[in-house]
């Protein structure tokens, strides 16, 4: 009996156990493709007659398939004289199969060609389509036994498989993990020179491309992933003073609105400092503890709340759980951008930094524009972290606010006749 060894970085074994839908997502060189095309290989030699069919949303020709990599790793498993590689397909042991498919061509007749195979393997995830999954999803699961594997680099939460498989009601017999490259044990010194290029030469589309990170940014956005990712910190200096924001949602439910929690600070630097995003939706009195007890964590010394749609209802919610604790109140008279482009400049100054990653926040601030928010829903984060910000740093968003609606011609200081008034006066 010829025993088969197939090492394996760590991060991938979750997903050894069985589990009907298997996902991994992230970014280049985390060696998920690699891991899929080798697991795919082993469950054809353990059980012989094995039907597997690879799909992505479009397929043009056999070169955009995974089938290049399959061909490889049976040559480099050394299991080549028990697969038989055709033209279009691969003959695997026990006389099974292994396909390729363009989802976007089928229809609901066609896709009952699928019925009866054993697993469902999609490269490239984040390009399938709703129809494409409600059309696949069922044709496959339907057999008893059959998983569904899942290969993506997120672009947007509203991909259809990201949403399916990281959204809030994933299904029951789901194993999901994050890969990214410094989960690879077999990182290459040749792919760790290229990140370090991107690193560099495309900060703002390095944490998409090597971190699994969404999309960067929408077309005049006032925040860039350049800019954010240029200030980010791993730690923060002494603190001379903390606030935690809120922009509670008008009403409760499951589909209200997040409540953004934030918690940031002015440094004895004179920089702001993103220090926790703990959005949520809750209840009143559950957001109102999850602020509290981030208050506490951070020994914040106010907290500050946006009070347009419940007046004192934030204040009361907060006393109610914990009397005495200073509440800021910040009435809105504005929109949101308007109310965000101080906050952004200052970015663009360096002042403000970000203690480490927050991808929900940061995936708001890239969909503010000039014009308002290109994203799905309330930017609640942005706004919980901007009225934070225009507190601390009152004086000079003030102002940069009174000075964007004032003519610059209107200051006392500009006089153009004040040369020739002179002239007359003396007379010369």
């Amino acid at each position: 009996m010829t025993t088969l060894c197939i090492k394996t970085s760590p991060v991938f074994e979750p997903l050894l156990a069985k589990s009907r839908y298997k996902g991994a997502w992230g970014g280049r060189a985390s060696g998920k493709s690699h891991f899929f095309a080798e697991l795919a290989i082993e469950r054809c030699l353990m059980n012989p007659g094995t039907r597997i069919v690879c799909v992505r949303e479009i397929q043009k020709s056999l070169k955009e398939s995974v089938k290049r990599l399959l061909e490889d790793k049976i040559v480099a498993m050394g299991v080549g004289d028990q697969f038989r590689i055709l033209y279009d397909s691969i003959i695997t042991p026990g006389k099974g199969t292994i396909i390729f498919e363009g989802l976007v061509d089928h229809t609901a007749e066609s896709i009952k060609s699928l019925e009866g195979f054993d697993l469902g393997y999609c490269e490239e995830a984040q390009t399938l389509t709703t129809r494409s999954l409600e059309l696949f999803i069922p044709t496959i699961i339907r057999k008893p036994g059959a998983e569904i594997w899942f290969s993506w680099n997120p672009r947007d939460d509203t991909d259809p498989v990201d949403a399916l498989l990281r959204g809030t009601n994933p299904p029951a017999d789901a194993t999901v993990i994050s890969a990214n490259w410094r989960d690879n044990t077999f990182f290459t010194d040749e792919s760790e020179s290229v990140r370090v290029y991107d690193q560099i030469n495309k900060p703002d589309r390095y944490d998409h491309i090597w971190e699994g990170g969404y999309e960067p940014q929408a077309i005049g956005a006032i925040w860039t992933r350049e800019i954010i990712q240029r200030n980010r910190v791993t730690k923060t200096p002494e603190m001379s003073r903390i606030l935690i924001g809120i922009d509670p949602p008008t009403e409760s439910g499951d589909n209200s609105d997040m409540c953004g929690l934030i918690a940031a600070g002015l440094g004895t630097d004179t920089r702001g400092y993103v220090l926790q995003d703990e959005s949520i939706r809750a209840t009143p009195e559950q957001w109102g503890r999850a602020a509290v007890a981030m208050y506490d964590l951070h020994d914040a010394d106010a907290i500050v709340a946006e009070v347009n749609q419940g007046g004192d209802m934030v204040r009361s919610v907060i006393h109610a759980i914990r009397p005495g604790i200073k509440v800021i109140k910040v009435r809105a008279k504005r929109g949101k951008h308007i109310r965000a482009e101080p906050v952004s400049a200052l970015y663009s100054l360096n002042r403000i930094s970000h203690v480490g990653n927050f991808p929900e926040l940061e995936r708001q601030q890239c969909l503010m524009t000039a014009e308002g928010y290109e994203g799905k829903g309330s930017p609640d984060s942005v706004d919980a972290m901007v009225y934070i910000f225009l507190e601390l740093f009152n004086k000079m968003t003030k102002k940069a606010r009174n000075n964007a609606n004032r003519p610059v011609r209107a200051t006392n200081q500009y006089r153009p006749h004040d040369g020739l008034q002179r002239g007359n006066k003396n007379g010369r």
